[in-house]
């Protein structure tokens, strides 16, 4: 019996030893890797890591693009010159400096031009058909198509429609929201005809500012955004 306890004690005493050697152990630094080593792993890293972008001048750029539409007819030739506002959005893309962005507003805001007879709606039917037309503006098109908004290829507007785009916001129920106020009717307006007068460097095109849609179109337009019995604001 006597050994027994001895030995049980012994065995109990070892424990306590392993214990503390491991816990002392563990609380040594780990050995770090040789420089040599090191460098390999960084090196390897740095392998792995995707090569940068060539960066194209912007020369090239336009050159490229005007010999893409070298036999498009003299208008089409000067549609891909830049003007001053495509030029700042082209530098800044998505980073518009605040006074770059406001430069562009108020150069922009002065080449809207309001109705003569003060109306802005006109047939929300005519409207319908327009923001589902995706013709037109390509000069494979005859002369006397006639262009479309294809405002479905960006925007949702009456539900029943069941294709459209989610680059732009939802416009369903757009008037009715907004209580079909005369300002809200006007800023719509506004950018409709021309989106950099509203929003800086917008992907919108600037339908009135371009002559791609007539005055009365954007009318019609604007009553399938505004009208109440638009399917646009009954659904």
């Amino acid at each position: 019996m006597t050994r027994m306890k001895v030995s049980v004690l012994a065995l109990a005493l070892g424990a306590l030893a392993g214990g503390s050697i491991a816990a002392h152990a563990a609380d040594k630094a780990v050995p770090q890797k040789s420089d040599a080593m090191s460098k390999a792993a960084t090196q390897t890293a740095d392998a792995a890591k995707p090569a940068p972008a060539h960066k194209v001048s912007t020369e090239t750029v336009d050159a490229y693009i005007k010999a893409t539409f070298g036999k498009a007819p003299e208008d089409w030739q000067k549609r891909i010159v830049p003007d001053e506002t495509m030029q700042a959005c082209n530098k800044y893309r998505n980073e518009v400096p605040s006074d770059v962005a406001d430069a562009i507003m108020q150069r922009e805001i002065k080449k809207v031009v309001f109705p003569a007879d003060g109306k802005l709606l006109g047939n929300w039917k005519e409207g319908a058909k327009i923001a589902n037309n995706g013709r037109g503006g390509q000069f494979s098109d005859k002369p006397e198509t006639v262009h479309g908004g294809n405002c479905y290829a960006c925007h949702q507007m009456a539900k029943s429609e069941v294709s459209f785009g989610t680059l732009g916001p939802s416009l369903t129920h757009y008037g009715k929201d907004r209580n079909y106020t005369e300002a809200e009717i006007k800023q719509a307006y506004t950018k409709i005809y021309n989106s950099q007068a509203v929003v800086p460097c917008s992907n919108m095109p600037r339908f009135g500012t371009n002559g791609f849609l007539s005055e009365q179109q954007i009318k019609d337009v604007m009553a399938f955004l505004f009208d109440p019995e638009s399917p646009v604001n009954k659904e």
